[in-house]
């Protein structure tokens, strides 16, 4: 069967002319009114076409790399094999210093469940498309697949974005619909860090009114978390892997906050990999994160329960500077309040530069500050 436009077109192939090209002969099951550029699915047919492509190449070198894109997304990833392609070709032309997109690989057939844990470990974050996916697998096992995919970025600390269908009755309504709602709010409790609005913005007719019901449905369904259920069910997951030094001081600044009944979580970080980490917790407070990088920043922007700023000073001078600075950012941002606790996790003087070496714990109260 081919399936056009989200399945809203159903059609059964008859007879395939090898001889003509492989043209098919096809009969249309159902009526439907589908729009230009719709996708176009073959459930269960495996694509051999290169993931990275001509255009793609052209994009990339023309567009993303000199505008400084945060994210790359990856359409029908397949294997760890096509996202290695596509870092590899980033990472050689990205100007010296120049952060390279984080890459995110969409799961959307068959073959990249499959293949998912080879292909989590090898991209930054992973997108649940669903619209997509329940073309290429029977939509009643879509549900399963979604909260899969979300427990194993979860327990990876690789962020993970639902997308796809999610207010898709808000294209035509000022309000959603109440399983959209529950959908949502479910979404957010499975653990996923963001979720995605796609034809309720880019087309729909109420697009303000869209992001502003996400964005309160979300609030609520965080309300509701069980923050200590989700620390138990990381850390029992976790149980039997060696954990590396900066894995270990990650998750003990999580067990510090809940015992000390810290405010907030600080993690200065160069890379991103602290507030990451921490954050795969769940943490019942904010990981505020300061990064001496603008770009890190950002990409931390998508990271379930992280704050990022980009650090008034740069990270040169002794760390007891640095993270006072943090803390004064963070008390002028708003996050923060004079006298409240802190955990504070940062990396040795030495460490500096290095990616993962996150090797220090503080409780700090947070001061006034300087007139």
């Amino acid at each position: 069967a081919i399936r056009i436009g989200d399945g809203a077109l159903n059609i059964e192939v008859t007879n395939v002319d090898e001889a003509a090209q492989g043209r098919v002969k096809a009969k249309v099951l159902n009526d439907a009114e589908i729009g230009e550029r719709k996708n176009c699915n073959i459930p269960g047919v495996r694509v051999d076409l290169p993931l990275l492509q001509d255009k793609d190449e052209h994009d990339l070198l023309e567009f993303a790399l000199p505008y400084g894109l945060d994210f790359v997304a990856l359409s029908f990833v397949q294997d760890a094999e096509s996202v290695e392609q596509v870092r590899k070709f980033l990472e050689e032309n990205c100007k010296e210093g120049q952060v390279p997109p984080r890459l995110i690989a969409k799961i959307e057939n068959g073959e990249g469940l499959l293949n998912f844990d080879e292909i989590l470990q090898a991209s930054d974050g992973i997108m649940v498309a669903r619209g997509d996916l329940g073309m290429e697998i029977p939509p009643e096992q879509v549900f399963m697949a979604q909260k899969v995919m979300i427990g194993r970025c979860n327990i990876a600390g690789k962020f993970v974005i639902t997308a796809t269908q999610m207010l898709e009755s808000m294209t035509a309504s000022p309000r959603p619909t109440r399983a959209e709602a529950s959908d949502v709010a479910n979404a957010v409790l499975d653990g996923t860090d963001c979720v995605m609005l796609s034809g309720e913005t880019a087309a729909g007719l109420f697009p303000v009114e869209a992001a502003e019901i996400m964005e309160r449905i979300c609030k609520e369904a965080e309300r509701s978390m069980d923050h200590m259920a989700n620390y138990k069910l990381i850390s029992e997951a976790l149980e039997g892997h060696l954990m590396t030094p900066d894995e270990g001081v990650c998750k003990a600044a999580v067990d510090l906050a809940y015992s000390s009944k810290a405010h907030a979580i600080l993690a200065l970080t160069e890379s991103g990999f602290t507030a990451r980490e921490i954050a795969k917790y769940r943490p019942p407070v904010p990981v505020i994160a300061v990064t001496p990088d603008a770009a890190i920043r950002r990409q931390l922007s998508v990271v379930w329960g992280v704050l990022a700023l980009e650090s008034a000073v740069p990270f040169e001078g002794t760390t007891m500077t640095v993270i006072q600075s943090a803390l004064e950012q963070a008390v002028e941002a708003g996050l923060l309040v004079p006298g409240e606790l802190v955990v504070a996790v940062h990396g040795a003087p030495e460490s500096r530069g290095r990616a993962g070496f996150s090797n220090h714990l503080k409780v700090i109260t947070v001061e006034e500050p300087d007139a």
